[in-house]
């Protein structure tokens, strides 16, 4: 097992990681059930760590833009608590759902009540809830806004390309919406809410912008960028004790065993990650494992969690 050694270590220790990696680069399968998806070259591979200095510590690919797919539920869910509050958890439950981040078999059993804000029909009821009182273009522009704010970049943009192919292959997304909506969880109607929600995933972010966007996770609720509160330091807990839980669909368990910290993935082959009181870190390598998850993102955060003793856990 490697020695653990200071964080000032990081450019160091990042570096290592990518050189450690790289004969692996393509390793795992690109989720080409989104056809533009399918286009990206599996040897994609970026690690970025920006500490609560906003120093960024990089290797690889860490400015090259990527689907962030479903960590933009992160943001969304962050967007709901401020609109909302606690009672969203009324909406839906903040449990880990120990299935497929598409299954329907749970919401049968629990009455259209999606078990967290992290599988798809839970991102779909908080996209609903984000929806009300705008219109779906006003949503995505709000949604798209926030996540320029977070990471004080105004040139994220959303991929046209990518929104079109999911909207062409969600048939599993659409059948979730209309089974909830048959249980009167969704206010507005399915076009509406899954034209939102299949925006927001195809946001394109880079490994730099991602981590950035992330940090107000890793400080108490306020960006170190821009010293704008975002959330309470309360809220970012809570978000974060989501995101250690639920951030990895069924392989949620195992990632906190291994990394120790709170994270999100994508099927874009991203994983962003927040190490509180020192970092926010995005991963990239668009092969994923059998789960769903960055089969080489996954790998990188626990080198990088092993080697500067980062762990909600502790060292």
């Amino acid at each position: 097992m490697p020695t653990t050694r200071p964080a000032a270590d990081l450019q160091a220790i990042v570096a290592e990681i990518h050189a450690e990696l790289a004969p692996s680069f393509g390793a795992g399968k690109v989720a080409d059930y989104i056809p533009q998806l399918a286009h990206v070259d599996p040897r994609g591979f970026g690690l970025a760590v920006v500490t609560l200095n906003g120093a960024l510590h990089a290797a690889g690919e860490v400015e090259v833009p990527f689907s962030i797919q479903s960590i933009s539920k992160v943001f969304l869910l962050t967007l709901a608590l401020g609109r909302l509050g606690e009672s969203l958890w009324t909406h839906v439950g903040r449990e880990p759902s120990g299935t497929a981040f598409n299954s329907i078999v749970q919401l049968e059993a629990e009455h259209g009540r999606p078990r967290n804000p992290f599988i798809n029909a839970g991102a779909i009821v908080v996209t609903d809830l984000v929806l009300a009182g705008h219109s779906p273009r006003e949503a995505i522009g709000e949604i798209l806004r926030f996540m320029r704010f977070l990471a004080d970049d105004e040139t994220i943009a959303i991929d046209a390309e990518v929104a079109r192919s999911e909207v062409a292959t969600g048939a599993r997304n659409y059948a979730l919406a209309h089974f909830m909506r048959s249980f009167d969880r969704l206010a507005h109607p399915v076009d509406q809410v899954l034209g939102v929600y299949f925006h927001h995933c195809a946001i394109a972010m880079s490994c730099h912008q991602l981590a950035r966007a992330g940090l107000f996770l890793a400080a108490g609720g306020r960006s170190p960028l821009t010293g704008n509160s975002v959330v309470s330091a309360a809220r970012a807990r809570r978000i974060n004790a989501v995101m250690l839980t639920c951030g990895h669909y069924d392989a949620s368990g195992d990632f906190a065993y291994r990394v120790g910290l709170p994270g999100k993935s994508g099927v874009g082959g991203g994983i962003l990650a927040v190490a509180p009181g020192h970092a926010a870190i995005a991963a990239w390598s668009p092969g994923l494992d059998a789960n769903g998850n960055s089969l080489l993102g996954a790998r990188a955060l626990e080198m990088l969690a092993r080697r500067t003793g980062w762990s909600v856990f502790g060292a």
